[in-house]
Parts: C-alpha cells; sequence; structure tokens
C-alpha cells in the first residue's frame, strides 16, 4: 500500500473497481458450489433464514431451497446478476457496515471476501458485523428452528498461504499480502482483433491458525475449522 493511500482508497482501487470490471467474465467462472459451503447450507433446518455477505454471483444462493437468503456484494454488476436467483435477495452493501438488523439470523456466509481487506482491524471489523447479526445464543428469543442454544452460525472462508502444490505455490515464507492478476481477453479497437487485459486484485494471504485468531478478536468462538482447495476455512458463533 503506498504511504499516502488510505486502506479504503487502496481496497476501491484494487478490489471494488476491479471487480466491477470484470463481473461478467469472473461470474461466467464461478458456478460450482465448494463442498463444505455446500454441506453447511444443505444440514440447516428446513426454514432457516440468513445472509451471504459478499454474495459475487450469487451461485450458492440456490443450493438449499428450504431457506432463505439475504446476499449483498459491494460489487453493483455481481449483485445485478445474482439477483436473478429468486425468491431470493440480493443487495449492494458494504461488508463493514452491513444494514442488516443486530441478532436476527440463523447464519451467514461470506466465502473469499474477508481477504480483500487490507489491514487487520478491518478484517477483525468485516468478521465482527457478520457475527452481529447471527442470533444470540442460550437466552434468545427469536426463531430458532433447530432449538441450538449456540445461536446462529457463520461460516468464513479465506484464502490460505499454505498453497505449494497449487499453480501458485505459495508457502509458509512467501508475503502474505499479494496482487493477484485476473486477465481478461478483450477486443483489440486499435488492431481490430482479440487481446488481452490484466487486473491486479488485492488479497491478504491467511497463515495457519490466523483466520480463528481474527475470529476470537472479533468476538466469537469457533465450533469447526479446516481447510479445502487453498483456503482457510471455519464455522464460529458469537462468544456467550
Amino acid at each position: 500500500m503506498a504511504l499516502n493511500d488510505t486502506p479504503e482508497a487502496y481496497e476501491a482501487r484494487h478490489v471494488h473497481q476491479v471487480y466491477e470490471q470484470i463481473a461478467s467474465h469472473f461470474s461466467s467462472t464461478r458456478y460450482k458450489p465448494w463442498p463444505v459451503v455446500e454441506s453447511f447450507l444443505r444440514e440447516l433446518p428446513n426454514g432457516s433464514v440468513g445472509i451471504d455477505v459478499g454474495c459475487g454471483n450469487g451461485k450458492y444462493l440456490a443450493v438449499n431451497p428450504n431457506i432463505f437468503i439475504l446476499a449483498s456484494d459491494r460489487t453493483l454488476s455481481l449483485v445485478k446478476i445474482a439477483s436473478q436467483h429468486q425468491p431470493h435477495a440480493s443487495i449492494v452493501a458494504d461488508n463493514l457496515s452491513l444494514p442488516h438488523p443486530s441478532s436476527f439470523f440463523d447464519f451467514a456466509v461470506s466465502i473469499a471476501v474477508v481477504h480483500h481487506l487490507s489491514t487487520r482491524s478491518r478484517r477483525v471489523q468485516a468478521i465482527a458485523a457478520v457475527l452481529e447479526t447471527l442470533r444470540s445464543p442460550a437466552g434468545s428469543e427469536q426463531r430458532q428452528p433447530d432449538c441450538s442454544n449456540r445461536g446462529g452460525k457463520a461460516l468464513i472462508y479465506v484464502w490460505a498461504l499454505e498453497q505449494k502444490t497449487s499453480r501458485r505455490g505459495w508457502d509458509e515464507d512467501h508475503e502474505q499480502d499479494v496482487m493477484v492478476p485476473w486477465v481478461m481477453k478483450m477486443p483489440s479497437v486499435e488492431h481490430g482483433n482479440e487481446g488481452s487485459k490484466t487486473f491486479n486484485r488485492y488479497y491478504h494471504l491467511y497463515r495457519r491458525g490466523e483466520l480463528e485468531s481474527d475470529i476470537l478478536n472479533a468476538g466469537g468462538s469457533v465450533l469447526e475449522s479446516g481447510y479445502e482447495k487453498d483456503n482457510w476455512w471455519a464455522i464460529a458463533v458469537r462468544q456467550a
């Protein structure tokens, strides 16, 4: 990050503006649910109501027809695509300032989103914002379709630093704050043929145990965590 950059300006340039430009192409490559996310959503009790924070093209909205999801994303172009998944709702929202009531939802998912925030304090703030929307643990009088005394639960995914076997080859000794290219084919006006343009997106690569630490600092408790397809994931609830 440049010395004269604020985190907001840096993310606007290297995350938000990029996704607005690549939305259609990005969406065309995102259609298959990841197994852990699919299992999490399918195992929810019928009638559960939750949120998908950073929903992208909304590929997870259709996984379980027996639940309702209010999806949100900072990228308007992606929200327009996600809005096709009826009867679910999709809105534009900032994940640091979610426009949802506190202590209301049965579940939340935030998949491959938090790692786009450029400081640890902002990443913890984003996780806290998600946890704040969940039903409180034991004692809540609100809707509890599974009669759980743990309240609502959230599934959070972030990109892992430990990707030694992936095509990127990152591992524990690699820097954690990186620019990841997205190459998109585009027509060349000058030459009348097809060219390409590279867009660089900011990512913070999470070390083993870092996601769990951020959840604790955000006021959450980790029920379960693991590693899947170059990502760390965790299921969390609000601390009692």
